[in-house]
């Protein structure tokens, strides 16, 4: 897709730390390359060689990719001219980046969106080779972040900007949308595209398409809306001058999925269909900022719905809407129920009769959740949520070209 030319990189081993010198923090250098003496700066970046277990360290150039800024960014620099080891090894920029070639990364739509390549791995995909939803969900999300990266306004919070670190500040996510017509198969290539919108005075719109690589033919599309919380009183916020002023370059007037009125998604009460009350989260379910990430919300969704119906349908849709933070000392609650009496009685249908599935209603069909905190006074509610499912086809499309 594209080609990069780097300067050699020269690799030394690190001196000790015996003389006090601190092992978080590098000392800038001036090298000389190609014979002439270079003032601007280096980043130096410990490596770890596996085989010998050597620590070594390699000084990377300021020129050694396109656009001015290097990949191994050492723009944080505090006025003692030092820089701290985790800035380097994050590789965050603080200026714009036109292409990735570690993420296979590169912005479009005139310079304010992003596109990644990316292939489907073997842990990505369930038992009939196909990208499950949480696989789905998480590429959405790193593309988001990865997109921030590119900006220049990436700061040390979980897609925080350097005014939103300001202002300790860190994004939420209020609503969320994903269509599925198709799930991509394992080793296929996707490409992922990504943009931001304006969602009213104070929040963001992100949206995302997914596609193959190979036809051009939409698998997946989705929408959210993102708003601000101060990370200390955990209270939703405003959006600052400062931080408006930072992203509202980058919005795009364009729609993944078409706004239409929302349907409000009914609260669920302890009287639905199905219920699992027998959830808590694990460290491991656990990101950034301390509260169970939101894709492990729809996997217990999804298991609180009867493993006869999941093993004869797919998901085509999710909407989810968020009220509350998940932490891990919470007991969690999950309530299913068919929507509008027209799921289970269709379902039962199909595993009764034993006839084959393609001669049966093809749906879709629906179901609403509740995720819940439990509590000894009262009950607190996560994220409210629907799903929408199709019949499970025996052939997926593009399994093969």
């Amino acid at each position: 897709m594209f080609s990069l030319s780097y300067l050699a990189c020269y690799t030394i081993r690190c001196s000790s730390t015996a003389d006090g010198h601190d092992p978080n923090k590098q000392k800038l250098k001036t090298l000389n390359f190609n014979g002439v003496a270079s003032t601007v700066p280096t980043a130096k970046v410990d490596l770890l060689n596996n085989r010998n277990r050597v620590v070594t360290t390699s000084f990377v150039h300021k020129d050694s990719l396109v656009h001015e800024t290097p990949v191994n960014s050492v723009n944080h620099v505090s006025e003692n001219g030092y820089v701290t080891k985790e800035k380097v090894r994050q590789n965050i920029p603080t200026k714009k980046q036109l292409i990735d070639p570690f993420r296979q990364g590169l912005i479009v739509e005139e310079g304010v969106g992003y596109r990644q390549t990316l292939v489907v791995r073997s842990y990505e995909v369930g038992p009939d080779k196909t990208a499950t939803i949480e696989s789905i969900l998480n590429l959405l999300q790193e593309t988001a972040l990865n997109h921030v990266w590119m900006s220049g306004l990436l700061g040390d919070g979980f897609g925080a900007t350097h005014g939103m670190m300001r202002n300790n500040l860190i994004w939420v996510v209020s609503r969320m949308q994903l269509q599925v017509d198709h799930y991509p198969i394992w080793g296929e290539i996707m490409e992922i595209d990504t943009w931001v919108g304006a969602s009213g005075k104070n929040g963001m719109r992100r949206d995302w398409l997914l596609r193959s690589h190979a036809t051009g033919y939409v698998f997946a599309r989705a929408t959210s809306t993102w708003v601000m919380m101060n990370q200390k009183t955990r209270r939703l916020s405003k959006m600052p001058d400062e931080v408006r002023a930072e992203i509202s370059p980058w919005f795009i007037e364009k729609q993944a999925i078409k706004e239409e009125t929302l349907e409000k998604i009914e609260k669920l009460d302890d009287s639905a269909k199905y219920v699992n009350s027998d959830l808590k989260p694990k460290r491991s379910d656990l990101d950034m900022n301390h509260h169970v990430n939101n894709v492990k919300y729809v996997r217990w969704m999804i298991e609180t719905i009867p493993d006869q119906f999941l093993e004869n349908h797919q998901l085509s849709g999710i909407v989810l809407e968020y009220r509350r933070e998940c932490g891990s000392s919470d007991r969690v609650q999950s309530l299913c129920e068919p929507y509008k009496d027209g799921v289970d009685q269709q379902d039962n249908n199909i595993l009764e009769c034993n006839r084959p599935i393609g001669s049966l209603y093809q749906g879709p069909f629906s179901y609403t959740h509740l995720l819940q905190t439990k509590g000894y006074t009262r009950n607190e509610e996560i994220v409210r949520g629907r799903t929408t499912w199709k019949t499970k086809l025996s052939t997926m499309p593009f399994s093969t070209y």
